[in-house]
């Protein structure tokens, strides 16, 4: 089996790869860069998104695990002290122990330069700098509502745990294949009116955001900025492809929400 290793610049990551990569050496595993089977992340989760981006085009062939070397991660099934047991359980098991939707970001520009397609493991957010965010929402290119406030978060099941949950969003297990649309501080009176509740989206849907021309707009990606300038609208869907978790050690989906949001961490 062909590892592909990657850690944030932490002494302590950096200390946990290291070692990682000498028992690899002494095991029947071997360290593949660039065509991984399996990519190991070794950090909390930012290092886990960043790790995910380096090798989404190659989701069909790559599955992903996680090693935390500081708080509990939401993403992350292994602790620094567990690698003997990571290194056993990648020989002895090769099956997929879960896979969780995507989504796919398609971003129209008003000058007429090339579409821009995205594709992100949490969730996308677009707001404007220093003003509200003036936009027309459409579902399935049927307009919903004019949107009037701070911003929209729109965000897969596992984003669902994210920002979209502090905002106001639902938490959504992932066996559900639907994006959640969740309004940031939206302005409601008698002038401007928005649902103000949480939307969610079956697969074979989309959103379609349009927004006013200006040059003024920030557009996240989990953990990239999308171009913005002359920036006409941005369609969400559900992507085709998934990110694939192998180990033993993947937890079912309501004890880590529980690990992560309710139960007192212990090191």
């Amino acid at each position: 089996m062909k590892i592909a290793i990657v850690a944030n610049d932490s002494i302590e990551s950096q200390t946990v790869k290291e070692k990682f990569e000498s028992l690899i050496k002494e095991s029947a595993l071997t360290i593949d860069q660039m065509h991984p089977e399996v990519v190991i992340s070794i950090g909390g989760d930012g290092t886990f998104l960043s790790a995910f981006h380096q090798y989404k085009d190659q989701l069909d062939s790559v599955c992903f695990a996680g090693v935390h070397t500081g708080h509990l991660g939401f993403y992350t099934d292994w602790r620094d002290y567990q690698l003997e047991e990571l290194i056993e359980d990648l020989q002895n098991d090769d099956s997929r122990a879960a896979n969780y939707p995507l989504i796919e970001v398609e971003v129209s520009y008003s000058d007429g330069k090339e579409t821009g397609k995205f594709l992100g493991l949490n969730e996308c957010i677009i707001k404007r700098n220093d003003r509200t965010l003036v936009a027309d929402v459409y579902i399935k290119d049927e307009l919903f509502e004019h949107f009037r406030g701070d911003g929209l978060s729109v965000a897969t099941p596992t984003g669902s745990t994210g920002y979209n949950k502090s905002v106001g969003g639902a938490v959504i297990h992932p066996r559900v294949n639907v994006l959640q649309m969740t309004e940031i501080a939206s302005i409601n009176n008698r002038v401007f009116r928005t649902l103000g509740s949480p939307l969610v989206i079956p697969s074979d849907e989309w959103i379609t955001v349009q927004v006013e021309p200006a040059d003024d707009y920030f557009i996240s990606l989990d953990q990239l900025n999308i171009p913005q300038a002359g920036l006409k609208e941005i369609r969400y869907r559900i992507a085709d492809e998934r990110i694939q978790f192998t180990g033993s050690r993947h937890t079912l989906f309501w004890q880590r929400v529980k690990d992560a949001f309710i139960e007192e961490y212990k090191d």
